[in-house]
């Protein structure tokens, strides 16, 4: 029976929320701490997120999108008036606004519009108060039909990275896997991985060690060197998954 890489390394399924991370793993593997070349040219080295909205609804959220990959940057009123947000998708921008106003102390709900090779396209973000829960509702982009999204709120203290990526293992199944990354004073990650022949999606979270090491349970999945994550580890059937990510935001 096939598996996705969550359910392969016995994740579970769980909410990303980067304040509480729970999950089961498989107690063995081994990490891939070779130095890269890779540099994503166009993401930053500080948070974009302003000290003030840390704990409003207001600030910047980041995403990572399935289906089939990209990410997402939502601004809700960080250091201007306006709402907009950029979705990249196979490698395709896509400007989105909202004209929803930001109630503070209210939940916020916003559709956000735009155009994808000349067709509508539409995220409907939901938060609630204290910027806590982001999450997309739901999407309508052309050709994508599938999407699904793991967004967090940035905070001014601890940069959110996201990484794009893909796993594989020795009985030849691939799939995407595709993470958020957030270190400082919040050192987890989480995000979704799919299986390219089921299209069964999972969520998948974990901690950040010292190290750069993605953790889960005590175990490393992955080590992040600059732009770049890899890793390997045996599964329950002791095939070997490899996972390979790279920074895209």
């Amino acid at each position: 029976m096939r598996k996705t890489v969550s359910k392969r390394i016995v994740f579970g399924a769980c909410v990303l929320a980067f304040s509480g991370l729970v999950a089961a793993f498989f107690p063995s593997c081994s990490s891939d701490s070779d130095s890269s070349d890779y540099q994503c040219a166009t993401c930053h080295d500080t948070p974009d997120a302003l000290a003030a909205n840390d704990a409003a609804v207001k600030g910047i959220y980041k995403g990572v999108v399935i289906g089939s990959s990209g990410t997402l940057y939502i601004d809700i009123q960080n250091d201007s008036n306006t709402v907009t947000a950029t979705m990249v998708i196979d490698g395709d921008t896509i400007n989105l606004v909202s004209t929803v106003e930001v109630v503070e102390g209210e939940p916020y709900l916003a559709p956000f519009t735009g155009t994808y090779n000349g067709q509508p396209v539409s995220v409907t973000f939901s938060v609630q108060p204290g910027g806590a829960n982001p999450t997309v509702v739901t999407s309508d982009i052309p050709g994508h039909p599938n999407a699904d999204f793991v967004v967090v709120k940035e905070n001014s203290d601890s940069l959110v990275e996201a990484f794009e990526g893909s796993y594989n293992d020795s009985d030849g199944e691939t799939g995407t896997f595709n993470i958020l990354m957030a270190r400082g004073t919040i050192n987890a990650w989480g995000g979704i991985s799919r299986d390219n022949a089921t299209g069964e999606t999972d969520d998948i979270s974990g901690t950040v060690n010292q190290n750069n090491q993605l953790i889960l349970d005590g175990v490393v999945v992955a080590t992040v060197n600059g732009d770049e994550l890899t890793g390997s580890f045996p599964d329950s059937d002791l095939s070997t998954v490899t996972v390979e990510g790279f920074r895209t935001l």
